[in-house]
This record gives structure tokens, C-alpha cells and sequence, in this order.
């Protein structure tokens, strides 16, 4: 009996297949939320990692297409909101979610992606105050980057035509929103710089909620506008709206038309300033006329006695050359100073007042040697005598010649005892002065009693 006959069997494949077909089905999108962890991108450029709260985890999967897409760069710790739907990887029999969206929990993704890029932009220094460039004080010629057809651009023309109509305005017409925007803007900014010849550039659009500023919030704008060598203003939106293009451009204008403000000074005032330095200009003319007609009417009245001129001047010049004659003794007596000075102290220096010098402290050098010499002889001399007294009073010489005589036998040796004579035994007997040759005749001993 064929126990399975009855039974349905399905291969591990075909089980999970049938899972991943419920799990699809019943969860195709689903909204969730929780911290992103264990992050991994590979060269493939797909992005897994896991999605947890307290009491569960789930891996995920978010593929290139749709990273590409997010505007925020997710890391782990982020705490995140996912859209996708859940499947089954067959190979290893786990669910899974293929993530299509994510933003940050609690953050827009726009408003996460705006903060990443100005703390980077920040750390490279690209908003540093010592990179903005000061704005020409009267600009000639003003570029716009702006949509031809936005409200920006009309307020701008209506702003300087009536401050300053002078000016001329440039338009470079490009997308302010959308895809690719950013790109244009970045690319005009590059072209006004290299092709049109400007004084001041002025970059922005009317007011629109975050999407629709967005484009001024990339990075390609952002460093567009650093590298420009033509100084930019950003006119983005209202003075609440703030953008990346706002920090790194050199001046920051509330609204387009409060930029077209500060690039065109107002005909009326130009016209009060130039007033004022006219007035200011005659009064110096006038004042300079007056100090010429004063100096005219001396002249005309010393012409009028030539003698009285000529005095003065002759003063003048006797003043002036007693006090040339009292500057060229100063200057003669300090120089006279100085020679001396200098005299001296080459006689100081002079090798002969050296050598002289080293000749008499020779001199004494050797004077104090020789006496040091004799001092020292005479030292010698006097123990030299201490040392010959003393041998003359231990010398044998001495006792002979007090009248004592030394024997010696035929060998020389001194003889002092006479038990090692014998009769007939030849002897010599030393004297002070001279020896003489002796036979032995007779011996005796002493005795302590014939000593005495």
C-alpha cells in the first residue's frame, strides 16, 4: 500500500513559491517603520539591511533604481518610514521587503537630505564669510538666472527700472523646478561667468513650497555659485524660505525684488548725492580762490618795494646759511668724535701694544721662574747638607777617624771575631788613612767582665 497515495507533496521550490505568492499578494504595500541597521551597499549598488523596533527585525532591500532616487542618504541608527511589499528570497527561505520609498521618522527625506548637504558643504568651508566676494558699489550691467515666464524676473525689471533704469539687465532663461533644473542653473551660472560680461549675478525664482525650491538646494548649484568669479546674489522664494544657494552665495536677498534693490541704486538719491558733492566741491573751489587772492595780494603789495622782498629773502638766506654753518660743526665735532673713538680703541687692538704686552708678561713670567729656580736649588742645597751630615755621622770613615781600625780577612770580609783567627792567619787592617798587612800572632776572647 502506497502510504503517500492520498497525500500532496510539494518540493521545497514549489513551497516556497506558493509562500511568496501569499505574502505578495496579501502584502503588496505596506507602510513601515522602524531603525535601519547592519547597512550594506555593494558594488552591485543595491542596499540591504535590517529593519527593527524592540521586539522584531526584518530584512529589507532597497534596489538601485529606487536608491538612486532618494535625495538623503540613509545610515544606520536612522530611524526610517519604508514603503514596499513583502516577498520571500527562495535561496535562503527567508521574507523580505523590497523597499520602494523611505524617508526619515519624524523628518521629511527633503528636509534630511537639505541638512546632510549643508553640514558637508559647512565642513569643506564652502559657506565660509572669508570666501564672499563684496557687490560693485554701481553695477553697469546685471545678469539674471531665473524662468522668463516667473513672477521673479517682472520684479526684478520693475524694481530697477524704476530705481535706476540705466542698468542693463541680461536674462539667461532656465528651468527653476523639476527634473534637471539644478543642472541648468549650475550650467548658467558657469556660462554668465565665461561668455556675458557682467558686474553682479543674481540667481533665484518666486516663492513654492520645498519641492518646488528644491533645485536651488543641490549640490552642483551650490558649488556653481563658489566658483563663480562674478559676485552672486541668491533670490530664492520668501524671507522665510531658506536654501543651500542662500549660504553659499556672497549676498542673500529675502526676494527677487529685494536683490534688484541692492544691485540698483536709486536715481533719486544718486541725484541728492551728486547735489551734495557738488556744493561741497564749489565751497572748496570758492575757499581755494580766496587762499590764492590772498597770497596774490602779499605778492602784489612786497612788489610794490622790491627792496623790502629782496631783504627778507637775503634774511632768509643768512638764517638758512648759519644754520648750515652750525649743522657742519655738529656734524665735524661728532665726526671728529667718532675718529677718536675709533683711534683708541685701534691702539687697543694694535699688534704691537700685543706683542709689547706679551713681552713683558714673559718677562715676568721668567722672572718669577728663575727665582722660583733659585728658591728651589737652594732647598735642595740645604737638605742636600742636612743628608750629608747625617751620612758623615753614620759613616765607618767617621769612626776611623776617631782612631778605630776595621780588619778584614784575605777575602775582604770584615773580621769582629776573633775566634775565626788563628795564629798565622794574615790579615788587613783598615786606618783612616791607608791599610797596612798583619800576621796574627796570638787570640783572645772578651768576656763581659774584661770589657769592663
Amino acid at each position: 500500500m502506497d502510504i503517500f497515495a492520498e497525500k500532496t507533496i510539494l518540493t521545497v521550490s514549489r513551497l516556497t513559491a506558493l509562500i511568496r505568492g501569499v505574502l505578495e499578494e496579501n502584502f503588496e504595500h505596506v507602510w513601515v517603520q522602524g531603525e535601519i541597521s547592519n547597512l550594506s551597499v555593494p558594488s552591485s549598488g543595491h542596499a540591504y539591511f535590517t529593519l527593527k523596533d524592540a521586539g522584531a527585525q526584518i530584512r529589507c532591500v532597497m534596489f538601485k533604481g529606487a536608491l538612486k532616487n532618494l535625495r538623503f542618504r540613509p545610515t544606520d541608527g536612522m530611524g526610517l518610514i519604508i514603503r514596499g511589499r513583502v516577498s520571500v528570497y527562495d535561496q535562503r527561505g527567508e521574507y523580505q521587503i523590497i523597499c520602494e520609498y523611505m524617508e526619515p521618522a519624524g523628518l521629511g527625506a527633503l528636509q534630511a537630505a537639505f541638512l546632510q548637504l549643508k553640514e558637508k558643504l559647512e565642513r569643506e568651508g564652502l559657506f565660509d564669510a572669508s570666501r564672499k566676494q563684496p557687490l560693485p558699489a554701481l553695477p553697469r550691467k546685471v545678469g539674471v538666472i531665473t524662468s522668463p515666464t516667473g513672477a521673479a524676473i517682472h520684479d526684478i525689471l520693475n524694481v530697477i527700472r524704476r530705481r535706476f533704469a540705466a542698468i542693463k539687465v541680461v536674462l539667461y532663461p532656465v528651468r527653476v523646478q523639476g527634473e534637471g533644473a539644478a543642472a541648468e542653473i549650475a550650467a548658467a551660472i558657469d556660462d554668465m561667468n565665461r561668455q556675458i560680461d557682467v558686474d553682479v549675478l543674481i540667481v533665484g525664482r518666486g516663492g513654492g513650497s520645498l519641492e518646488d525650491l528644491w533645485a536651488f538646494n543641490e549640490e552642483c548649484v551650490a558649488r556653481a555659485v563658489r566658483r563663480s568669479r562674478v559676485p552672486v546674489i541668491s533670490a530664492v522664494g520668501h524671507e522665510t524660505d531658506v536654501t543651500i544657494c542662500d549660504f553659499a552665495a556672497d549676498l542673500r536677498a529675502p526676494t527677487p525684488s529685494a536683490a534688484a534693490e541692492l544691485v540698483s541704486a536709486s536715481a533719486e538719491d544718486l541725484r541728492n548725492r551728486i547735489d551734495t558733492l557738488s556744493h561741497r566741491l564749489r565751497l572748496a573751489l570758492q575757499a581755494g580762490l580766496k587762499n590764492r587772492r590772498s597770497r596774490i595780494d602779499l605778492l602784489r603789495r612786497a612788489l610794490h618795494d622790491p627792496a623790502t622782498l629782496l631783504g627778507h629773502l637775503s634774511q632768509r638766506i643768512d638764517d638758512i646759511e648759519a644754520r648750515l654753518r652750525q649743522a657742519l660743526k655738529s656734524s665735524v665735532r661728532r665726526h671728529r668724535d667718532t675718529w677718536r673713538r675709533l683711534e683708541q680703541a685701534l691702539q687697543y687692538q694694535s699688534p704691537m701694544l700685543q706683542v709689547d704686552a706679551a713681552q713683558r708678561q714673559v718677562a715676568q713670567l721668567s722672572d718669577r721662574a728663575e727665582r722660583r729656580i733659585v728658591a728651589v736649588i737652594e732647598e735642595y742645597r740645604t737638605a742636600l747638607g742636612e743628608c750629608t751630615a747625617r751620612l758623615e755621622v753614620l759613616s765607618p770613615l767617621g769612626t776611623l777617624a776617631r782612631g778605630y781600625a776595621l780588619a778584614l780577612d784575605y777575602h775582604g770580609k770584615t773580621l769582629n771575631d776573633a775566634a775565626a783567627l788563628h795564629p798565622g792567619d794574615v790579615i788587613s787592617v783598615r786606618l783612616h788613612r791607608g791599610s797596612a798587612g798583619c800576621r796574627v800572632e796570638s787570640t783572645s776572647l772578651l768576656t763581659p767582665e774584661t770589657t769592663r
